[in-house]
């Protein structure tokens, strides 16, 4: 069974053949569990909530459900159950996504050393420059460069219109330039 595009993937996963629901584990866990501790800064919760994600996914495999793209969908559903346990495990006390986003989305040197858009800052200052921005921007960010999403995808995960993300994407990019560029005079002003 040849199931290189999503659609494909989607189609025989819904007619329940195994080897479908096998390839869409295998493609789309890793990157939902990396954002799902983004998002909780809980390990073994997200692997938990991922684990019973793909369960529901597989167990209402044939409800019907109009999906445009996959991987936006499946960030969607993963991010709403998170949040749902989290908030379940805070006491069912409402707690926003940006409280969740604030505390916990923050950036590794070792994310940033693999998906390095600014090549003349050292991973370190790089790291810093991006966890000072604002947690939207950051899950902008995140989304954008390290999950490969386009704008269109990103509005749906994150639930803003599309013209917002490419306002949220271009304010995050501008607050990096110009702290990367305060950061270049502070670091020539040192040597002299």
């Amino acid at each position: 069974m040849d199931l290189h595009s999503d659609e494909t993937l989607w189609y025989f996963f819904k007619k329940g053949e195994t080897s479908a629901f096998t390839l869409l584990y295998k493609k789309f866990y890793p990157q939902l569990h990396v954002y799902g501790i983004k998002i909780s800064n809980a390990p073994h919760l997200t692997e938990d909530c991922l684990q019973n994600f793909f369960i529901q996914l597989y167990e209402e495999r044939k409800k019907p459900r109009v999906i445009k793209n996959l991987k936006a969908y499946l960030f969607v559903s993963f991010k709403r159950r998170l949040i749902k346990e989290l908030q379940k495990n805070h006491n069912n006390i409402p707690i926003s996504e940006a409280q969740f986003f604030k505390s916990n989305f923050t950036f590794s040197s070792e994310e940033l050393s693999i998906h390095q858009e600014i090549r003349f800052l050292s991973t370190q200052t790089l790291k810093n420059l991006i966890n000072q921005l604002s947690p939207r921007q950051k899950e902008v960010i995140y989304l954008k460069y390290y999950s490969d999403m386009n704008s269109t995808d990103i509005a749906e995960v994150m639930d803003m219109n599309y013209q917002s993300v490419l306002n949220t994407l271009q304010k995050a990019m501008t607050k990096l330039r110009i702290a990367s560029e305060n950061q270049q005079i502070k670091s020539i002003l040192k040597k002299s």
